[in-house]
């Protein structure tokens, strides 16, 4: 290999560590998050980042919730049963329309999330949008191509640390025939 050749390995080598590196910082970030809610409220940090969602003023449907969160419906509505389970969060129908169920935060909800510091996703979204639109289309973009290389596309993208108890385990498309279990 010529010294050429040598440089530019040299260079994606730092860029691949680089990229990996602030990948495990932000995962690292997240976990650690987590842990301190459940080890102090007894709560993850998707339960926390969901309650913060919902402590406006006023109840609001799982869609105005999914779309606060920036998850899909059905991950949420699974956070929300456990909250409801837990006495943090109650459903009721709208008094202006009977047909939609709205979300509130009950007295408990309000207690524990008084208690609980800013949920890491939180940080995160808020990052992001300090960004401004062009690095962080970029960024998405970067980051839908990486995860279509690795073959997660098809993959359902919960909210962070959410045990998914409804869903079978899933796999990474690898171009060998055998499959890796993940989860």
């Amino acid at each position: 290999m010529d010294r050429a050749e040598s440089t530019i390995k040299s260079a994606a080598g730092a860029q691949t560590r680089q990229v990996l590196d602030a990948i495990r910082r932000i995962v690292r970030a997240l976990r650690q998050a987590s842990q301190t809610t459940r080890r102090e409220v007894g709560l993850n940090g998707a339960q926390v980042f969901v309650l913060q969602k919902l402590a406006g003023e006023r109840a609001i449907s799982v869609n105005e919730l999914s779309e606060r969160t920036l998850t899909h419906q059905s991950t949420v509505s699974v956070v929300v049963q456990r909250l409801v389970d837990k006495g943090l969060v109650q459903r009721s129908r709208s008094a202006s329309d009977g047909r939609r169920l709205e979300l509130a935060l009950t007295v408990a909800g309000r207690k524990v999330l008084r208690q609980t510091p800013n949920a890491a996703q939180e940080q995160i979204v808020q990052a992001l949008h300090r960004m401004g639109d062009e690095p962080r289309g970029e960024l998405a973009a970067l980051l839908t191509r990486l995860v279509q290389l690795i073959g997660l596309d098809d993959q359902h993208a919960g909210l962070f640390f959410e045990e998914e108890t409804h869903e079978p385990a899933k796999t990474i498309r690898r171009t060998t025939t055998r499959k890796i279990p993940v989860n």
